[in-house]
């Protein structure tokens, strides 16, 4: 707005005139002297304006930047907030890190419906389900033995296809920061760098059940119920080191060679004592 040769009165200088002004600051001719002020915040308490007309639109303006400091500052308050929110997670997070055992079954498996898998393989996440009776029913399922060290296993069977032939379609570590007991929106994020996506030739070679086995009945292939289950550390190991030999790209052998060397050493596996797999499927 134009407020030059506007009149204006201040509490100590009396009458004056409007000679220049920008965003910043405004130029009073009193009587005897020219004075600054900053703008528009002296009229607040200094200076006022004998036009009606222009005092209501300053007013106006004053009215706004109020309310834009107080956004400003509402939003440095909450920055601040989550800012300690988060350093209590880090602290929450590096106390539990400092007293954690590697448990012997930290992987999880996910059994995938077709639709699903776009999604997954896009955003890198996988959703645990709800639960379905009890207090918590219709909450996010936390995946509570899952920590920096756990891998997501990916797997489809086709409808038509027996249980037997179930295939691994991707891997992935968790993300670097996440603990399943802290999770609540049931969603396990992917680590930035080591996630897998294998191509259908080479799920066509890594079957699941070749891995793994139910301990109680070892000859059999089922997945009755749930969406997910834990398993051991050492068959994670053993389908990575297979998912690498797969591997023809350079790069991409490369990739899944650190994968591979990232998850020994998060688990504390040594690659020259790993067993041959020996899951359901190599019993038949």
């Amino acid at each position: 707005m134009n407020l030059i040769n506007k009149e204006v009165t201040h509490k100590r200088f009396g009458k004056g005139s409007v000679v220049k002004h920008n965003d910043s600051f405004i130029e009073i001719h009193f009587a005897t002297e020219n004075k600054k002020f900053v703008f528009p915040d002296a009229f607040g308490e200094h200076l006022k304006l004998q036009d009606k007309s222009a005092a209501n639109s300053l007013e106006k303006i004053i009215q706004k930047q109020e309310l834009e400091r107080e956004k400003a500052e509402q939003e440095k308050e909450e920055e601040k907030d989550r800012q300690r929110k988060e350093q209590q997670l880090r602290l929450e997070y590096e106390k539990l890190m400092k007293n954690h055992k590697l448990h012997p079954a930290s992987q999880i498996v996910f059994w995938c419906d077709v639709e699903e898998l776009s999604k997954i393989f896009t955003e890198w996440k996988v959703f645990t389900g709800v639960i379905k009776n009890g207090n918590n029913k219709g909450k996010p399922n936390k995946p509570t033995r899952i920590y920096p060290n756990s891998v997501c296993l990916l797997t489809a069977r086709d409808s038509s296809m027996p249980e037997k032939d179930r295939r691994i379609l991707g891997v992935y570590m968790v993300n670097e920061d996440f603990i399943g007991k802290f999770c609540e929106d049931g969603y396990i994020p992917a680590h930035s760098e080591y996630r897998l996506q294998l191509t259908e030739q080479e799920s066509d070679r890594m079957f699941f059940w070749k891995y793994y086995l139910n301990e109680k009945s070892p000859h059999k292939m089922t997945w009755n119920t749930g969406k997910y289950r834990y398993f051991d550390n050492i068959w994670m190991a053993q389908m990575l080191l297979d998912i690498v030999s797969l591997k023809s790209d350079i790069q991409e052998r490369e990739l899944a060679q650190n994968f591979f060397e990232y998850f020994c050493r998060m688990n504390q596996i040594r690659e020259e004592e790993l067993p041959e797999p020996n899951g359901a499927l190599m019993r038949v």
